[in-house]
């Protein structure tokens, strides 16, 4: 069995707060912490993604869409697509991130 905190989990260098949770060859899970008002920039990845909304409500901007997205929220983003995310709440905006290797 292995274990990973969050609190002790490896950060990803990024301007938010995001924590390697489980990185495998076939599978990384990573947790993301949005302050209110923090926003993650635009970005796209080479893989499919699925966003796993925990806690908190925010906006999630894929390509030119913008969608208000809140606790208990999955949402898949293809690979290439431009996404961002904006913690538009007033507490913090909790994500875990699954990328579809």
């Amino acid at each position: 069995m292995q274990k990973t905190e969050l609190k002790t989990a490896e950060k990803v260098p990024i301007s938010i707060d995001a924590r390697k949770m489980l990185i495998r060859k076939d599978c990384e899970l990573i947790h993301l912490t949005l302050k209110p008002g923090e926003i993650l920039e635009k970005h796209s990845n080479p893989f499919d993604v699925a966003f796993y909304v925990l806690a908190g409500a925010g906006e999630l901007e894929v390509g030119d869409e913008t969608a208000a997205i809140g606790a208990d929220t999955v949402i898949e983003v293809a690979a290439g697509e431009m996404r961002g995310w904006k913690n538009s709440g007033t507490v913090d905006l909790r994500v875990l991130v699954v990328k579809l290797l």
